[in-house]
């Protein structure tokens, strides 16, 4: 198996490198990162000047760019035969919910869409303990589980896993995405030269997160498990739809 790793949180986050040595032992690894945070950066990519890709010492490529200009690099441009799979974490903190609109580390596993397996977003549901080896211990059972995964095509699977060693998991479940309340607003600051600047606030709490939810899982202690796509037609609204624009021209 040969797999892409990348993250959003830098070619340097200890959760890279500690995900990268744990599954070194069962696939070979290419890793194309961000040169720096590039949290909440989404799907975006450059496209108003040339990325420049560095090769660290320790193999690791450096990319001054997007979590997915990196893997849309690794894919098609890096490496001379084609990966299996995109891998993209562990994330400093949980991607639950309304989360994976804005995660880099989902952007990342997202541009691995297409590859011959589903691709993998994995986050830490950090609470200052920062068991990544954890979270990389979810993934490995995972891509050595023998049984079949069909999802389909273009299919994430979006993996949190609650900050505690690993012995201390009750489980895993398959959930499905909640939703969070309303983000606080953004805080505005005054700068040196007298301008307004804002830094946007933490994200809202837990908001449709009972039972069946991926924020309902991680509380009581589960890894969570949730399947995605890339494909956001609500399609129980077209009914409605249709008749909405009846006789508009």
């Amino acid at each position: 198996m040969k797999l892409l790793i990348s993250n959003d949180d830098g070619v340097h986050a200890p959760g890279l490198k500690i995900l990268v040595d744990t599954l070194k032992s069962i696939a070979e690894v290419r890793v194309v990162a961000p040169d720096r945070d590039h949290s909440g950066a989404s799907n975006s990519l450059t496209l108003t000047r040339p990325l420049h890709p560095v090769t660290l010492e320790n193999g690791f490529i450096s990319v001054d760019g997007t979590p997915t200009d990196c893997v849309h690099l690794g894919i098609t441009s890096l490496f001379g035969e084609p990966v299996d799979r995109v891998v993209s974490g562990i994330n400093t903190h949980a991607n639950l919910g309304d989360d994976v609109l804005y995660s880099g580390t989902v952007a990342a596993a997202t541009e691995g869409r297409f590859l011959a397996l589903p691709a993998i977003a994995v986050s830490l549901v950090n609470d200052g303990n920062n068991h990544y080896e954890t979270a990389a211990q979810v993934v490995r059972n995972l891509l050595t589980n023998p049984r079949t995964l069909t999802v389909g095509p273009r299919t994430i699977i979006n993996i949190n896993v609650p900050d505690v060693p690993y012995d201390k998991l009750r489980g895993i479940q398959v959930t499905r995405l909640g939703h969070r309340a309303r983000g606080d607003d953004p805080h505005g600051v005054t700068d040196p030269r007298g301008k307004t600047r804002y830094w946007i606030a933490a994200a809202g709490e837990g908001d449709d997160a009972g039972p069946g939810t991926d924020f309902y899982a991680v509380s009581q202690g589960f890894v969570s498990v949730t399947p995605i796509h890339v494909d956001m037609t609500k399609y129980e609204a077209f009914s409605d739809m249709q008749n909405w624009i009846e006789g508009v021209k």
